[in-house]
């Protein structure tokens, strides 16, 4: 899961989908990253927290890093949250960049519509709510395409 500062968006998606790939059984790696490196070390957002523990998930101890090249071969599928992140990790990635492997979190659920996780930073609690609310339903559809592959 990749946003821009990994402090709102990313750790809440990497919440969401370790909470509900550990109810389903998977023995999955999930991580987040940023790819502008502002906040390289730090916790969460204060309001993405508060929304991930009113949803019953302690994203507390996670920390911000920067999205690295070596990423691509550790995993086998990266989000972006949105356009301007994909964009970032096409030029991270240079060629090791695989779109089928590397997309938009969104086209989970809206496949070719390139619709973008809209970022709640220096926003009101309302909106990292509705950005939750995305996040699990998306979380909810990646969890059933992929837990018999």
């Amino acid at each position: 899961m990749v946003c821009l500062g990994n402090i709102c968006r990313s750790p809440l998606a990497e919440g969401i989908l370790q909470q509900k790939a550990l109810k389903a059984g998977l023995d999955w790696t999930i991580d987040s990253a940023g790819t502008n490196g502002y906040h390289i070390g730090e916790h969460p957002h204060m309001l993405s927290q508060r929304v991930a523990s009113k949803n019953g998930i302690d994203i507390s101890c996670q920390l911000s890093r920067l999205f690295a090249k070596e990423d691509v071969d550790k995993f086998d599928k990266i989000y972006a949250m949105a356009d301007d992140v994909l964009a970032d990790i096409k030029y991270i990635a240079k060629e090791k960049f695989d779109p089928e492997k590397i997309c938009l979190l969104l086209d989970e659920v809206y496949p070719g519509q390139h619709k973008e996780v809209p970022d709640p930073w220096s926003k009101v609690e309302i909106e990292y709510h509705k950005v939750y609310d995305l996040l699990d339903k998306t979380c909810d559809e990646i969890i059933k395409k992929y837990k018999t592959r």
